[in-house]
């Protein structure tokens, strides 16, 4: 229970260092915009005015998917305990460890890597329902399922 309290944690942390950047990102953005604004360069001007504006556009969707990420870390409930994989399990195989929360990627715990996954994720998707002892391929590798936590 501690590992995966331990990998919410990092996953939580990564989140919210993402969103961090992604405000600091927009302020300095709509700082620039309005300085844009002030100018009158002619094409130029519109240029970069249309360049700001995709950049914000951009960084708009890229909160939208961080936000939901930070919503679905919120649902994991690491007091239940469940025989088949689900959100917030710890999944052991023998081509590696993975928590099933959200894409964040490789996360260290006491000299081990578990793979932070999202249900959506390959990987997710195919051990999503799956109990110990299954085995699912991706491509040309097989996982088997180990230990679900």
């Amino acid at each position: 229970m501690k590992i995966k309290e331990s990998l919410l944690n990092k996953c939580n942390h990564a989140v919210n260092d993402k969103l961090e950047t992604i405000g600091t990102f927009i302020t300095s953005n709509r700082a620039s915009l309005d300085q844009e604004s002030k100018s009158s360069a002619g094409d130029k001007h519109e240029t970069g005015r249309a360049m700001l504006h995709l950049e914000m556009e951009k960084a708009a969707r890229q909160l939208s998917e961080t936000l939901k990420m930070k919503e679905i870390l919120q649902k994991i409930d690491l007091g239940q305990v469940s025989e088949k994989v689900k959100l917030g399990s710890l999944i052991e195989t023998d081509q590696g460890n993975f928590f099933l929360s959200v894409s964040i990627g490789p996360l260290k715990i006491e000299d081990k890597t578990y793979f932070a996954v999202s249900t959506d994720s390959p990987v997710g998707r195919l051990l999503l329902g799956k109990e110990t002892g299954a085995c699912v391929e991706i491509g040309s590798r097989k996982f088997n399922v180990l230990n679900i936590q």
